[in-house]
């Protein structure tokens, strides 16, 4: 029996497979459809469009910080490699890109190394982001990623899940530090202003699966750019930025989006 096998859980909701769900992927039980359709219902359709317009600023981010000609990129909390994932946008402009995924789910990573296994430049890292340390020490990363030089790091959709007793701003700052001018943070994280009522029935489903669900204000997550400077159009919602910084149908979400690059 393997880790992974050891430690799957096909009864108890996923994050990362709930996510898998909404993005229409396969990688996904009973019980995390039932928590991703419960959260479906919640928002009224919603988290579902705000996920694929998630991964499409992603995707956007990714390239961008490639034309600006960073060629590193360490996404902290990956989930699943999904479809139209970090090393496949970055490819379409500096193919020789290096990309490591990095999460803390046995069974995240044991599918991630099976899909990537043919992957060139690529690394999937069984790994916490919670432990900055341990993550940039690690010998995948150590032989991959190279901090003296810009890295874009990315922590989408991912903080959230981070308890604030974790310190999770001083956390983004640690690898902050450890990067060299140019690099760039690209982050995405659930606002707790905009639908609070929804927000909080939300975060009773989570309370049940993997990972507990902890939206914060929107000032408290422009906080996680300080040492930063946001890049345009700012800290936005997603079809916003995507739309660079304009609002085009009176649909909001509750998800927030920016790019940072360390001067």
């Amino acid at each position: 029996m393997t880790d992974a096998t050891a430690d799957l859980d096909p009864g108890t909701p996923n994050v990362a497979r709930m996510y898998d769900y909404w993005l229409g992927g396969k990688d996904n039980f009973a019980a995390d459809r039932e928590a991703a359709a419960r959260i479906v219902e919640i928002s009224e359709g919603r988290v579902v469009r705000g996920v694929r317009l998630n991964r499409a600023f992603l995707r956007t981010a990714v390239r961008d910080a490639a034309r600006a000609g960073i060629a590193q990129f360490l996404d902290l909390g990956s989930g699943l490699p999904t479809r139209e994932n970090v090393h496949e946008a970055v490819r379409e402009v500096r193919p020789e890109a290096r990309t490591v995924y990095v999460d803390n789910d046995p069974v995240v990573c044991a599918h991630g190394r099976a899909l990537l296994a043919d992957a060139a430049r690529v690394g999937f890292v069984r790994g916490d982001l919670r432990r900055p340390d341990e993550i940039m020490a690690h010998p995948t990363v150590r032989e991959m990623i190279d901090f003296s030089e810009p890295v874009a790091v990315m922590l989408v959709s991912v903080l959230h899940f981070v308890d604030d007793a974790e310190d999770p701003a001083a956390l983004v700052a640690r690898y902050r530090d450890a990067l060299a001018p140019g690099s760039r943070l690209v982050l995405s994280h659930l606002a707790s202003d905009a639908f609070p009522e929804a927000m909080a029935e939300a975060e009773r489903v989570y309370a049940d699966a993997s990972a507990p669900l902890g939206a914060r204000p929107r000032a408290r997550i422009r906080g996680f750019f300080d040492g930063f400077e946001l890049l345009p159009p700012g800290l936005t919602g997603p079809r916003e930025w995507l739309d660079g910084g304009v609002r085009t149908d009176g649909e909001r979400f509750a998800g927030l989006v920016g790019v940072g690059e360390k001067r």
